[in-house]
């Protein structure tokens, strides 16, 4: 394989990098797609200012060389003076740490932001040893948070993969939950209802007919998107956002910028009632996978929410060949709906001792924690009907 060089860069906008480089690491041959670490998403979120010092968000990405001079690793990073828009949460360790004296911003975190999605988040060129790539974006991140008197590196949302390299090297490893529908093949919605329980198929048929009555939902991607639904989405979104965080990171820029560059890749899920748009579910679309992250609405209609933010998701994934629907974050009432829980990772240096051991200690009853309800979860409340051995 090919070799590395010992410096690690860092670089504060993503276009110092450029796309080229980027994404010839993030999705290269054999690579699966993920919308979140493409140079376009990430380049988006700085280019319409969500995304920069004055949002508390500074990009300090990491890349790595090899021999040649060319760009083999990445690293999405970010200098952090708050903890908002991470859905990985350690505001209690930071108040913790403050009450005691000490001073938990800034931090460092390798993310995408605003995004609670799994993805690479040390990023090595395929034709590259995966463990020295990763190793020198860590040692380079590690390098960046002493520079900074950061008090924590936060890789959040990370693989598996990335996750137990981790633990190796040392950092705190944190388990989580989702629920995501997994696709092994369906010819239809119908074949999905077929494998559940009769008094869960019956549910989600009402709830659909229910939904959508007197309703209009269209589904829309690429050259079929225009300024007019970005406008109308965007205004769900920030009732949502306003009634949810109270300040919503995503600007109506970021709309625009990805349909232009991104529409390919986005699948929106809106309702309409006599010609007015009412509400409207954001996903992006993977290699294998359907990506649902935002959803909001203008007036309340039962059923709706899971209609245009799980079904229509799901009818899309069997449609298209994915082999499965993440969902974001939280939420058990997705379990009825086929959603089942899955892990989620994320890995924690921590510089002040006095912090790590009792985060250590949490989190190593955390894991154990999640394991047990993801495990309860599964076999108490799965919608799947069981079949005789």
């Amino acid at each position: 394989m090919t070799g590395l060089k010992a410096a690690v860069r860092v670089h504060r906008r993503i276009a110092e990098i450029g796309a080229t480089d980027w994404d010839g690491c993030a999705a290269g041959p054999g690579r699966e797609v993920n919308p979140f670490v493409a140079y376009d998403f990430l380049d988006i979120l700085e280019q319409s200012g969500c995304v920069s010092e004055r949002t508390g968000w500074a990009p300090q990405h990491l890349t790595v060389e090899d021999d040649d001079g060319a760009v083999a690793a990445v690293a999405p990073l970010y200098l952090k003076s708050h903890s908002q828009g991470e859905y990985i949460f350690d505001h209690a360790w930071a108040d913790a740490y403050e009450r005691a004296g000490g001073r938990y911003y800034p931090k460092v975190v390798a993310a995408s932001p605003f995004s609670p999605v799994t993805g690479p988040r040390l990023i090595v060129r395929a034709d590259i040893d995966p463990a020295e790539g990763r190793g020198k974006l860590l040692g380079g991140a590690l390098t960046l948070c002493e520079r900074f008197g950061a008090s924590t590196l936060g890789v959040n949302f990370a693989t598996r993969e990335e996750w137990e390299f981790m633990g190796r090297q040392g950092l705190l490893r944190r388990q989580n939950q989702q629920y995501h529908w997994l696709n092994p093949g369906y010819a239809s919605f119908d074949d999905f209802l077929a494998v559940l329980s009769s008094g869960r198929r019956k549910t989600i048929r009402r709830e659909r007919r229910e939904a959508a009555a007197d309703l209009d939902i269209v589904r829309l991607t690429g050259a079929d998107l225009t300024e007019d639904h970005w406008d109308a989405f965007f205004a769900f979104y920030m009732d949502t956002g306003a009634r949810k965080w109270g300040r919503p990171y995503l600007n109506r820029a970021f709309f625009s910028l990805l349909g232009e560059r991104m529409a390919g890749r986005v699948l929106l899920v809106m309702a309409r009632r006599g010609g007015r748009w009412i509400a409207g579910a954001l996903n992006l679309i993977g290699s294998d996978c359907l990506f649902g992250r935002n959803w909001g609405c203008l007036e309340e209609v039962p059923f709706l929410h899971f209609e245009l933010c799980y079904y229509q998701a799901i009818d899309f994934a069997i449609e298209t060949g994915l082999a499965r629907v993440e969902a974001g974050a939280q939420g058990q009432h997705k379990i009825a709906r086929g959603y089942l829980p899955c892990a989620v990772y994320s890995a924690h240096y921590i510089a002040d001792p006095a912090l790590r051991a009792p985060v250590a200690r949490f989190l190593e009853e955390e894991r154990r924690g999640v394991q047990a309800e993801m495990d309860w979860l599964a076999e108490e409340y799965s919608p799947f009907r069981e079949v005789s051995a």
